[in-house]
């Protein structure tokens, strides 16, 4: 293993000098102001004003997302002055490199910080490699600090310790005759206990300081982490409120003597737009906004200045009023990297906190009309060199693009049609397969992304689609029980915002939005090869390891019986394509007609 080099040696050594700076008591905040254009009577050197903008680059849910993502996936809508809207193609980290750079000049006083997801349901060129490149992509971007979120724990706490201090995978072992380095920035977990110890399992806050001006940064991710995480991934950790650890530490860094702080939330809403830039704030503060981050943002203590979002892959920049009336910036970047965020933060010298009144942001579209970072495309070269002889080995075959987006997906569908020719392999009694939206990470599109020609679907493609390494489970429910998992797609933890899964070609129903909660699955209309399901009867469900353990709100699947784990939900994929499709006899995409939608 080849010795670091001094000055990677001295990079790491600044930065943990820096963090644990975090954890020691700072001065308090100034006691006076100096007027703007006063001098130092000794030195005649011109002493700083009061107000100081501090830049603050955000993003959020990259996703290990360093190629250009292919479909809806890489593209933004944009609000034209006349009403209407246009796309704009948009991420990839060698454009996202150079935006963030260009965006840099000029301020002397500038922090990039991130909403959590960085990896984790990463396409192949990161996930194959357990997300190392991501980290890499990031430490070149100059990421100061992020969050974690959700998917920072697929792979459980132990890895993600990995990222971030370093070291070769446990049992992948080193990819380059390089060891790897780890995250140059701190990963905050404010919320995330170790079960035994009661502590947080990282840094729960950071403090970025520059001469006399100092930002604390307080990270937490979604509390209901475990109902979207398979348990694996959480096993040993508990969860907590982010309001109340929030609130907690912001008194911590109070006490410190820093008052400007900023809390990154891997939880988010839903902006009443698609467009990026849509005035959130038109109709009156936070009212272009619905969803979790609402009612947090209105409890979080009035002493944080500002708030980045993240998990719902969202775009939008709003306004919310915290506890004491007074409005408060909420900002999220959309995902993969197709949008960053630019906020200016006015530095008041004499209080030491943030002039609120003067606080402006601004989302801008990653373009790819920029020219590409050099260092960005070099890594992308390296790691698509290694990953090539996997990811280029065509799978299938498609006649047209196979989208991952609406109530019900035709790539959801598509999965679901693969996962139950997998079970009847497994067990001929299989009767039908459910795959949650969530699990579904992208669509297959019918141009050629690289050499392979049109219409052919490589391994790396259905790796982008699926890449979570669950496994196929085979489960037995009653007829009951198979109605009531429908209902928990619109009821319960699900019911403001519903988890509509993607059911096999032979069963089929109807969904009445013009209802409330269980009452929106029409009982009577759920058909099984075209007869309805008998409530005392026992069915055969193939799902992923994610849902037979109860994921996503669905607590009934999690009760099933004569359970059979089968392997791999990716091979599942690439077996039913290959089985399924040939160059002049190319896949259609389903239809999406199983679920009737009454609206």
């Amino acid at each position: 293993m080849p010795a670091k080099s001094q000055q990677q040696q001295r990079r790491r050594r600044t930065y943990r000098l820096v963090a644990a700076a975090a954890g020691l008591a700072t001065v308090g905040a100034l006691a006076a102001a100096l007027p703007a254009g006063a001098h130092d009577s000794k030195h005649g050197k011109p002493l700083p004003s009061r107000y100081q903008d501090v830049q603050l680059l955000s993003f959020n849910d990259l996703h290990g997302n360093l190629e250009p993502p292919s479909g809806s996936s890489g593209r933004v809508t944009e609000l034209q002055a006349d009403g209407t809207t246009k796309t704009i193609d948009a991420g990839g980290v060698e454009y996202l490199a150079t935006h963030l750079r260009e965006a840099r000049k000029g301020h002397a006083y500038s922090v990039t910080a991130a909403g959590g997801d960085m990896v984790g349901a990463s396409p192949l060129i990161s996930g194959l490699f357990h997300d190392e490149p991501t980290i890499e992509a990031l430490n070149k971007l100059d990421l100061d600090v992020t969050s974690v979120g959700n998917h920072e724990f697929d792979e459980g706490a132990k890895e993600l310790g990995r990222l971030q201090n370093g070291g070769c995978h446990p049992t992948a072992g080193c990819y380059t005759d390089e060891e790897f380095e780890g995250a140059d920035f701190p990963y905050l977990a404010a919320n995330v206990l170790d079960e035994k110890t009661g502590r947080p399992i990282l840094k729960p806050y950071w403090v970025w300081k520059k001469k006399d001006v100092k930002v604390g940064f307080i990270g937490v991710t979604l509390e209901d982490t475990p109902g979207v995480v398979s348990a694996e991934g959480v096993k040993g950790l508990k969860f907590k409120d982010e309001v109340e650890t929030i609130n907690k530490y912001a008194r911590v860094l109070q006490k410190q003597g820093v008052k400007s702080i900023v809390a990154l939330i891997h939880e988010g809403g839903q902006p009443a737009s698609g467009s990026y830039n849509y005035n959130c704030d038109s109709p009156g503060a936070g009212d272009g906004i619905s969803g979790p981050i609402v009612d947090i943002a209105k409890n979080i203590s009035p002493s944080v200045d500002a708030l980045v979002t993240g998990h719902t892959h969202a775009a939008y920049v709003c306004t919310i009023p915290d506890p004491s009336g007074k409005p408060r910036m909420v900002t999220s970047a959309a995902s993969f990297g197709r949008l960053y965020t630019d906020t200016t933060l006015t530095y008041d010298r004499f209080t030491g906190d943030i002039a609120r009144t003067a606080v402006k942001s601004a989302n801008h579209v990653v373009t790819r009309t920029v020219a590409k970072a050099p260092d960005m495309t070099q890594l992308i070269g390296k790691w698509n060199t290694l990953a090539a002889p996997i990811g280029n080995r065509p799978i299938g075959y498609i006649s047209a693009d196979v989208p991952s987006t609406g109530t019900e997906s035709p790539m959801g569908d598509l999965i679901a049609d693969a996962q139950l020719a997998y079970g009847k392999g497994l067990d001929p009694e299989t009767d039908l397969a459910l795959m949650n939206p969530g699990g579904v990470r992208a669509g297959l599109t019918y141009a050629a992304k690289g050499t392979e020609g049109d219409g052919v679907v490589t391994y790396a493609e259905g790796f982008t689609v699926q890449p979570f390494s669950n496994t196929v489970n085979l489960q037995d429910f009653t007829g009951a029980q198979l109605i009531k998992v429908l209902q928990e797609q619109v009821s319960g933890s699900n019911a403001a915002s519903p988890k509509i899964l993607l059911p096999s070609a032979n069963l089929t129903y109807t969904l009445d939005l013009t209802k409330t909660g269980a009452d929106r699955i029409v009982v009577d209309s759920v058909r099984l090869n075209g007869t309805a399901v008998d409530p005392a009867a026992t069915y055969r469900v193939a799902t992923n390891s994610f849902l037979a353990g109860g994921g996503d709100g669905f607590t009934t699947l999690g009760q099933g019986t004569n359970d059979l784990v089968g392997g791999d939900d990716l091979a599942a994929l690439v077996a039913y394509l290959t089985a399924n499709s040939s160059a002049g006899s190319p896949l259609a995409p389903p239809a999406a007609n199983r679920i009737t939608v009454v609206q």
